[in-house]
């Protein structure tokens, strides 16, 4: 066996090398495994000093901690919300080796020098030590060096900019504000200590979990291995296998959490600059919105409704009436979003709430002389709460309290790197201390890349308590893994340019890979003003990303839909248009991944892992299972080649059914994204809606596209509260056989115990090569259907649609 082979040859050069290289200099490496101490979970192992702890967390998971000094620390994990479930561990202890069997994994341990290699069951190794260079440590540093095949692809760290595939580059992960960022860009404003390997169709994955500045270096420093480290913290990462992408992403955020299934109104079409202001500017973009027919959901508010730019202020000449215009635009289908920044402005004595509040209940980060931190951000000097403070995160989440009685009804936690003017390194100094609820401090290197997520993490769960039935909303710019249990994201600041309309796409599906399914970007770009043709190619693949907010910079040219005339308009609200006839398979595919952790908008590899031609695709995605996305991503005017993914395909727009052997070229009008639809697929769609309010009129719309495992399903509840966890939820599975005699659709009910908004369904099915003899509804022959010839499809409705029905086509 190949596994077995090599473990000969990298123990031969492993003991060549400790004795004739230097290792990687500066670096004390792992020596002789001295002692094996069993645990009930896997093994502790004693090399000098040093303890190594190999535990089995679950069935697919291990997870590997080193104590350099032989003291591990307190255990706690910003990230890690699962408890171990680890399963029985077999331990088999030879001279040189020791090998654990957990769940479907197994580890490798040599002991001289000491080792690690993962293998699956069948002892294909996954993962495993360079053997020149063992895991080490100097001083507050810690690193690991992994042996990297030259066929293994490496995928996730989130937002970084580039291809998806990192091989052969290196990042930092330090949350930094980057304004004006470009393709080479590092570090962002993210750090997301997750990765993926694959290679023919097999996946890994590894999570390390250090809050500190790290790096990752995946081949920049040599060919042959790869590398992640961080300058403190502990050496403690979790090792995914997989054995696919798909498992490795739903075993990664088995881990660290899942995003929640958010209000229905979020998927829609959101509106937003720095600034809309004054109060008639607000309600001229609401009421143009509606007068021009174009769906929308949300509108922001930046800064400039803001008191001097403080946070939770009002400024009352811009907005004489705010609560009244909170409750107008609600009354035309609007949510409205505010930003709340979260640096307090050092305003004593004037009556500032959230300040005097602030430094009566102590809950302000301090230097390590015990006073308060000061930095310069918009307000001036400003204050900053200890969120890593139980009871700074409480007093933050009531701050929320009038605003959200006003009815504002979404947050945007801006600047949470957090992110400082007048400073070269833009963030607070790295000996700032950042209190715990025991009693201890920890300074900015180990807090920084986490404070935003503790910040987003006190808004949600201040909007929790104080709307105890409303899902919230809040949006946040800075992550660590786990953020996604608490805000939606977006790529910060980006430019209005074809090059950041191209990079857009592997961003987000980076960040979707690593547990982030609520994305999006600036539509149109946020730095400068976009030409037509790019703000209309950008509101096509918009439409299509899990968020879809148009939002530029203060002082760039207006960025409404409706800019440059009437065709671009027409265009736009098109693909707007499109995005609310989705919205029932939308949310369907977003309460699947609030429940799995896999992204709906994702790589072409998460559902056919073995598609090698894939692996470097930055262009295309799916959207669910059953939409594939071909966006224009460039000015040029060369032909567009299109590889469909394993399988047939329809086209979206013309029902013409294609097969991916055959490669596609197209020429796309401005107002054409290629989308194709799986072959099998049974999409929800529902009659147009200026806004998710509206009660769509007319039925359901099924459509069938007739193909090999053909399915598809639909999941509604009242879009808005957490009555679906009480099990007030509508649950429909969806299936058809197909044969050269017939087609059966068949619609099964699982859960009905929420009412929809429809009691009919119009079915189209799609792939009828020839107009049908009989069409059945049950046991009925029905005479009220059409054939249509250019797109092959029969279209009927079926009138009580949400018992269990079938309907059969008979040639």
């Amino acid at each position: 066996m190949f596994f077995l082979a090599r473990r000969s040859a990298l123990a031969l050069l492993a003991l060549t090398c400790s004795a004739m290289c230097g290792y990687a200099q500066g670096w004390q490496h792992m020596g002789n495994v001295q002692r094996v101490e069993k645990l009930k979970d896997g093994v502790e192992l004693t090399a000098g000093r040093a303890k190594v702890r190999i535990t089995a967390f679950n069935d697919s998971t291990v997870r590997v901690r080193v104590a350099p000094q032989g003291n591990f620390p307190k255990e706690y994990s910003w990230a890690v919300v699962a408890a171990p479930q680890p399963p029985m561990v077999k331990v088999e202890d030879a001279k040189n080796e020791l090998k654990l069997t957990a769940g479907n994994t197994t580890i490798i341990v040599q002991k001289s020098p000491l080792l690690i290699r993962f293998a699956d069951g069948a002892g294909h190794e996954l993962l495993a030590d360079e053997p020149t260079l063992p895991m080490a440590f100097d001083g507050s540093r810690v690193r690991a060096w992994k042996t990297m095949p030259a066929d293994e692809n490496y995928y996730g760290l989130g937002d970084k900019t580039g291809p998806m595939n990192r091989r052969n580059r290196a990042f930092t992960m330090w949350n930094s504000d980057v304004f004006g960022w470009g393709e080479s860009t590092d570090p962002m404003y993210k750090a997301f200590t997750f990765f993926m390997g694959l290679r023919k169709g097999t996946a890994y994955g590894v999570f390390f979990d250090n809050t500190y500045r790290s790096n990752f270096d995946f081949g920049k420093e040599s060919p042959d291995y790869f590398s992640f480290g961080a300058e403190g913290g502990e050496l403690n990462y979790y090792f995914f296998s997989g054995p696919d992408p798909k498992r490795v992403v739903e075993e990664y955020t088995a881990l660290v959490g899942r995003s929640p299934l958010p209000p229905l109104w979020t998927l829609g079409y959101q509106q937003s600059r720095y600034s809309y202001y004054p109060e008639e500017r607000v309600r001229e973009i609401a009421a143009t919105l509606r007068e021009k027919k174009i769906p929308a959901d949300a509108l922001y508010l930046d800064i400039d409704y803001q008191q001097g730019n403080a946070p939770f202020t009002i400024n009352r000449e811009y907005f004489p009436h705010f609560e009244q215009m909170i409750a107008d635009l609600r009354a035309q289908g609007f949510r409205t979003i505010t930003i709340t920044d979260l640096h307090i402005k050092k305003d004593p004595g004037h009556g500032y709430a959230p300040y005097d509040s602030g430094i009566k209940n102590d809950v302000f980060i301090k230097k390590p002389d015990g006073s308060p931190f000061v930095g310069i951000v918009w307000p001036g000097e400003s204050v900053f709460p200890d969120f890593t403070l139980t009871r700074a995160r409480d007093w933050w989440g009531t701050l929320y309290k009038d605003f959200v009685g006003m009815g504002v009804a979404g947050f945007w936690n801006d600047m949470n790197e957090p992110s400082l003017f007048e400073r070269a390194d833009k963030t607070m100094p790295l000996d700032t201390l950042h209190r715990l609820d025991d009693g201890t401090t920890l300074d900015h290197r180990a807090i920084h890349n986490v404070y935003g997520m503790e910040n987003v993490r006190a808004t949600y769960e201040g909007l929790r308590k104080l709307q105890p039935d409303e899902r919230p909303f809040v949006l946040t710019r800075a992550a660590y893994s786990g953020t996604q249990r608490y805000a939606a994201t977006w790529t910060g600041d980006n430019s209005s340019t074809w090059n950041h309309l191209n990079m857009s796409t592997p961003m987000l599906l980076s960040l979707g890979l690593c547990g982030y399914s609520m994305v999006g970007d600036d539509i149109g770009g946020f730095a400068g003003s976009p030409p037509a043709d790019l703000l209309t190619r950008w509101f096509e693949v918009g439409a299509l990303n899990p968020i879809y907010r148009d939002h530029t910079a203060n002082g760039t040219a207006d960025q409404e839909p409706w800019v440059h005339g009437p065709r671009h308009e027409a265009i736009r609200r098109q693909y707007v248009e499109l995005r609310y006839k989705l919205l029932p398979y939308i949310y369907t595919i977003v309460e699947e991944s609030s429940r799995t952790g896999l992204p709906f908008m994702r790589p072409i590899f998460i559902d056919y892992p073995q598609a090698e031609d894939f692996y470097g695709n930055n262009r295309d995605f799916l959207f669910g299972r059953d939409l594939f996305v071909a966006p224009v991503t460039t000015e040029m005017v060369d032909a567009e080649e299109v590889q469909l993914p394993p399988g047939d395909w329809y086209d979206y727009w013309t029902a013409k059914k294609l097969s991916s052997k055959n490669k596609i070229t197209l020429h796309p009008a401005l107002d054409e994204m290629p989308l194709y639809v799986r072959a099998g697929a049974i999409i929800p769609t529902q009659p147009l809606v200026q806004n998710t309010g509206e009660k769509p009129s007319g039925p359901l719309q099924l459509r069938v596209y007739a193909g090999d495992v053909c399915r598809g399903s639909l999941y509604q509840d009242d879009g808005h509260s957490f009555a679906y966890q009480r099990g007030e939820l509508l649950r429909v599975n969806y299936s058809c056989q197909a044969s050269s005699a017939s087609i059966t659709v068949t619609s099964t009910t699982e859960k009905s115990s929420f009412q929809p908004w429809w009691s009919s369904a119009e079915v189209s099915v799609y792939g009828v090569a020839a107009q049908p003899k009989e069409v059945r509804i049950g046991d009925r022959t029905s005479h009220e259907w059409r054939y249509d010839g250019p797109t092959h499809s029969v279209i009927l409705t079926v009138p009580d649609a949400l018992k269990n029905w079938a309907v059969t086509l008979t040639f």
